[in-house]
């Protein structure tokens, strides 16, 4: 019987010993709760970033889906390196109960570096970011910061001074029982870049071929085309640059077997070069000599010739976070004949007009009159219908519109990736820049 009873009373103690435990993780947990209530919301501005991640990985703030709502607007902007990596610039801008607390944070990713390597190093630079506003709730309580010496050897010289090389090839192979295309390209580059001067050379070679096979015979369309550009840039301030380009070029679809230009050029940035993550209004000049050999006899009964040219173009490109406005126009003409010119305008617009609705347009429209290089013979049906000649046109353009509106919860903490993620995460490949 003794033992009985204090088997009972044993039990009885776990019992109050759980219920009372219970109770203490209740009441933490709804501290917690309520303390992220109080946390900072965050507005993430970033077209390329896996967003899902980072909600998974930063969850000491909220998250909202519209830029007014939030005290923290971070704005995410990329820029090429020299490396061929890229360069992130965080804008972290404070709004409503934050206004007026800003920052900037830089984090450099190399060409080699994975998506799962970029995505980490994106998420410590953003929880850096966050502190001067994670500090100001009482979220802050719960915050623990620690520090990792590391014992790394001091960097040495670079032994490559500064040069990226960069080659790389691909074959591209797709069939049916009436047709099929092959694609074969090649491409080399080396860049060197640095604050006073930047370098860069590329070349490029690709040759592709159609076979159309149907009842009465069969179809057979080849194009090659090969390129080599050259770039050169001196700084001279912040505000001015020099340089030159050198181009070669050798094409079927557009009638020429050699072709050779040398361009010297100056540049003027309205806004200070180290402002161009954010902003830049750039005028650009150059007037180049340019050698031409044809493949066949032009319009203008031309084998070959050599002609002096010039031209202007200016560029804007804004990031805000009320949108992104992109715009180019740029303007050419050759010295022997006025009349051949061309005028090229460009433009993407990304805006929020007000809360939940957002505004995008894209174009270009062009006006062309330098076309030297047509042929004289013509060009058959075959090339007209597959696109391997270049044909005559005085003018081309293309024009994209869309709205999209969004209402509900402004909250956006939460991630479920079942059934695919829609958040940025996952996996993508992207072919060019």
């Amino acid at each position: 019987m003794r033992v009985r009873q204090r088997i009972v009373r044993v039990l009885l103690v776990v019992l109050a010993l759980s219920w009372a435990s219970g109770l203490v993780a209740q009441e933490d947990g709804a501290d917690i709760e309520a303390l992220k209530k109080s946390a900072p919301k965050v507005y993430l501005d970033c077209g390329s970033c896996d967003i899902d991640y980072i909600k998974t990985e930063i969850t000491f703030v909220n998250y909202v889906r519209d830029r007014k709502e939030a005290q923290v607007h971070i704005l995410i902007t990329t820029m090429r390196t020299g490396g061929g990596g890229r360069e992130y610039t965080l804008n972290f801008l404070g709004q409503n109960e934050f206004a007026g607390v800003d920052d900037v944070q830089k984090y450099y990713a190399g060409k080699i570096d994975t998506d799962d390597e970029v995505r980490q190093g994106l998420v410590k630079v953003l929880k850096i970011g966050l502190m001067p506003y994670v500090a100001r709730t009482p979220i802050a309580s719960r915050i623990a910061l620690n520090w990792t010496p590391e014992d790394k050897p001091a960097e040495g010289k670079d032994r490559w001074n500064f040069w990226v090389f960069s080659l790389s090839g691909s074959g591209y192979f797709n069939g049916e029982s009436s047709y099929n295309y092959r694609s074969l390209s090649l491409n080399c580059s080396a860049n060197r870049v640095t604050p006073e001067l930047k370098i860069g050379l590329s070349a490029s070679t690709r040759y592709s071929k159609s076979l159309f096979s149907y009842d009465s015979g069969s179809i057979e369309s080849p194009s090659d085309s090969s390129y080599f550009n050259g770039l050169i840039v001196k700084s001279l301030d912040d505000h001015w640059s020099v340089g030159g380009y050198f181009e070669a070029e050798s094409s079927n679809y557009e009638n020429i077997r050699v072709g050779v230009e040398i361009a010297p050029a100056v540049e003027f940035n309205l806004f200070p070069y180290s402002e161009s993550t954010r902003r830049q209004l750039r005028f650009l000049y150059k007037m180049g000599f340019r050698t031409v050999r044809y493949r066949e006899e032009t319009i203008f009964l031309k084998t070959s010739e050599k002609l002096w040219n010039e031209s202007l173009s200016a560029s804007l490109e804004l990031k805000e976070k009320w949108g992104t406005i992109s715009a180019s126009l740029s303007g050419s003409h050759y010295f022997h004949d006025f009349s051949k010119y061309s005028l090229n305008l460009f433009g993407i617009v990304s805006l929020q007009l007000v809360k939940g609705l957002n505004l995008f347009a894209l174009g270009s429209g062009s006006r062309i009159h330098d076309q030297l290089s047509l042929i004289r013979a013509g060009v058959t049906l075959d090339e007209v219908l597959l696109q391997r000649r270049q044909l005559a046109t005085t003018y081309n353009y293309f024009f994209s519109v869309g709205l999209s509106f969004t209402v509900g919860s402004v909250y956006t903490n939460v991630v479920n990736p079942r059934f695919g993620s829609t958040g940025g995460g996952g996996m993508s490949i992207s072919i060019g820049d």
